[in-house]
C-alpha cells in the first residue's frame, strides 16, 4: 500500500478504525480477529482505536484488549503497526457517552491503555474529545506530560476546531502528530481543520468517512456523483470516497471503520485507486 507521514513515522494511507467490532451491533470476536487480519494481510499499518469502544460498564477498553489479541494470533509480523488510542471519553453502560478531559483522568486512562495492548509506550495517544468543564489547555497539558514521560510516542487531538489545533501545536512544543476529526461527504465542515493540518504538516484523519455505520451503504445513492464514477470504474463509491479524500491533500489517512474482512479489503483498494482532475473536479462540486 502507498505510504503517508504520521509524525516521524509512515504509515499506510488507508487505516482501520475499529469501532464496530466493540460498541452497539458488534459482531463476534471471531469475525472481528478475521477483519484485523484481513487489514493486516492488505496492508493496513495503521489501526485506531479508544478506551470507550464498548458496551458495558465493566469492559472499558473491549476494543483495545481485542486488537491486542489479533495483533498476537496474527501470523506474520506486526512490529510496523501502528496502534492509535484514544482517552477521554468515557460510557457508563446505558448507551450514552460522556467526556473526562481531567488530567487525572487522562493520565489514569492512557495507563489502563497501555496494559490493555500490552506495550510499554502506546504509538499515538488522541485526547477524544473536549471537555467543556476542564480548560482546553490542561487537557493537552496532560497529553503533553505523557509524550515528554515517554508512555506515548506520538500525541494527538480529535474533535477539535482549527483554534484547538493551534493550541495544541503550541502547548505540545510543535509536537502535534495527528488530528481525527469527522469528515465526509455529509459532513464537510471539518475541511477547515483539514487545509490547517495541511498547513501545518499534521495528519489528518477523518473518522466516519463514508458519513456513519448508518449510512455507509447509502453513500451512492445518497451522493450520486461518487455512484455514478464508481459504476464507470467498476469499483465501489465509498473506495472513490475515500481516492478523493486521499487526493485532497497529502496529509489525510482516512479510518473507516470495519466489522468485515471485505468491506476492509474493498477500502484499502482506494489506495491505489486514481481519480483523474475531472471525476476530482465532479466530486468536489457535488
Amino acid at each position: 500500500m502507498r505510504l503517508r507521514q504520521l509524525g516521524d513515522l509512515q504509515v499506510g494511507a488507508i487505516g482501520l478504525g475499529g469501532m464496530p467490532m466493540s460498541i452497539e451491533g458488534r459482531p463476534d470476536e471471531a469475525r472481528s480477529v478475521a477483519t484485523i487480519h484481513a487489514a493486516l494481510d492488505a496492508g493496513v499499518t495503521l489501526i485506531d482505536t479508544a478506551d470507550a469502544y464498548h458496551i458495558h460498564a465493566d469492559e472499558v477498553g473491549h476494543n483495545e484488549t481485542l486488537i491486542a489479541k489479533a495483533l498476537g494470533s496474527y501470523a506474520g509480523a506486526t512490529s510496523d503497526v501502528l496502534v492509535a488510542t484514544k482517552g477521554g471519553h468515557v460510557r457508563p453502560g446505558d448507551g450514552s457517552w460522556h467526556v473526562d478531559g481531567s488530567p487525572e483522568h487522562i493520565r489514569a486512562a492512557c495507563e489502563a491503555s497501555l496494559k490493555r495492548l500490552g506495550v510499554e509506550a502506546i504509538g499515538l495517544y488522541q485526547f477524544h474529545r473536549p471537555d467543556p468543564k476542564v480548560p482546553y489547555a490542561e487537557s493537552i497539558g496532560a497529553i503533553r506530560d505523557l509524550l515528554d514521560e515517554g508512555l506515548i510516542r506520538l500525541a494527538g487531538i480529535s474533535n477539535a476546531n482549527p483554534d484547538q489545533i493551534r493550541e495544541a501545536r503550541e502547548i505540545l512544543g510543535g509536537r502535534l502528530a495527528s488530528v481525527q476529526n469527522q469528515y465526509s461527504p455529509a459532513f464537510p465542515s471539518s475541511r477547515p481543520e483539514l487545509d490547517l493540518c495541511d498547513e501545518f504538516g499534521i495528519a489528518f484523519l477523518p473518522w466516519a468517512p463514508f458519513g456513519g455505520s448508518g449510512a455507509a451503504a447509502r453513500l451512492g445513492s445518497t451522493h450520486t456523483a461518487f455512484d455514478r464514477i464508481a459504476q464507470a470504474r467498476g469499483v465501489s463509491p465509498q473506495q472513490v470516497c475515500l481516492a478523493w479524500m486521499l487526493a485532497t491533500s497529502p496529509v489525510v489517512i482516512p479510518i473507516p471503520g470495519s466489522s468485515r474482512p471485505e468491506t476492509i479489503r474493498d477500502s484499502v483498494a482506494a489506495a491505489d485507486l486514481d481519480l483523474s482532475p475531472q471525476e476530482l473536479a465532479t466530486l468536489d462540486a457535488s
